[in-house]
């Protein structure tokens, strides 16, 4: 993967959490209509199997005997784990809050990529990311109210924890794969373990194929995890995964605007705190550090 001009990273980043942020009231309308693992399953796998097709004319970048361990890999920590733990905590504990705890993982790929990458983590960065993470608990503030169970705590925490594992392992065996193909195996192959776990526990029968249903399918095939997925790695592949995880806490903040004006969420102070805090976080986590040379 080549090195990406910086209005070119710009656009990609942009893409990206506005998809990303989109997302979550696209599929909250659709989850009225289908059980939560069937249709976690059948977007990932639609979604693999869309870019498998797209990506046919290069099989021979597939090496499957060689990176069928990393496809498998990825796929349980980025597809499997992420969604499918995801679909479960939410039984447990508000939305708000399980985002909040779910948006640890941009402050956990900062430590994980200076553990095992060697970026550097510098004291401006640890701040920046931290104060990223009390934006979004600012934005999230209001969906704190509920019942909270301590399981649910527990798995919001591990889905926060595989997918910055995930991350940290794309970025490391970036060399070894074709990042498309890559995406491609990661979505197949967890959708298939996420609509097989949704078969054996949930009914197929329960699913409306109706406009509001379909609409979060197609779009969650198609852009949802398809082109997000190849946008978020391509992003981490060129740069410091931390900086680009960063980017990330933009996305519980485009999802309640745009909450708001779909499905008449209200919008409080706590998001402009939440959206300034993120702001703030974004410019320290990606500022350059001068480094002064003594003559």
């Amino acid at each position: 993967m080549g090195e990406l001009t910086t209005a070119k990273r710009i656009m990609m980043i942009a893409l990206l959490v506005v998809l990303w942020g989109i997302s979550w009231p696209i599929y909250k309308v659709a989850l009225e209509y289908t059980p939560p693992l069937l249709f976690a399953g059948l977007r990932t796998l639609l979604g693999g199997l869309l870019l498998g097709a797209i990506l046919a004319p290069r099989w021979s970048r597939i090496r499957w005997k060689e990176n069928w361990r990393v496809y498998a890999i990825s796929g349980i920590f980025n597809v499997v784990l992420f969604y499918g733990l995801q679909t479960v905590g939410l039984m447990y504990v508000p939305s708000g809050l399980f985002s909040v705890l779910v948006y640890l993982q941009p402050v956990l790929v900062g430590i994980f990529a200076w553990m095992w990458l060697g970026e550097a983590m510098s004291k401006l960065k640890v701040i920046g990311l931290i104060i990223g993470f009390l934006g979004v608990a600012a934005v999230s503030v209001g969906g704190f109210s509920g019942h909270v169970a301590i399981a649910g705590v527990v798995i919001a925490i591990i889905t926060a924890v595989s997918w910055a594992l995930g991350t940290v392992y794309v970025k490391k065996v970036n060399q070894r794969v074709d990042s498309l193909w890559l995406v491609a195996f990661q979505c197949t192959l967890g959708g298939i373990v996420l609509t097989g776990a949704g078969s054996v526990t949930e009914s197929w029968s329960d699913i409306v194929w109706n406009v509001p249903y379909m609409s979060g399918l197609v779009f969650g095939t198609v852009l949802g995890i398809s082109l997000s997925w190849l946008l978020y790695f391509t992003l981490v592949n060129s740069g410091d995964a931390s900086k680009v995880a960063s980017y990330t806490f933009l996305v519980p903040v485009i999802s309640v605007f745009v909450s708001s004006m779909l499905l008449h969420e209200s919008i409080t102070a706590f998001l402009l705190v939440g959206l300034v805090l993120i702001g703030f976080s974004i410019y320290l986590v990606n500022r350059r550090v001068r480094v002064v040379q003594q003559a």
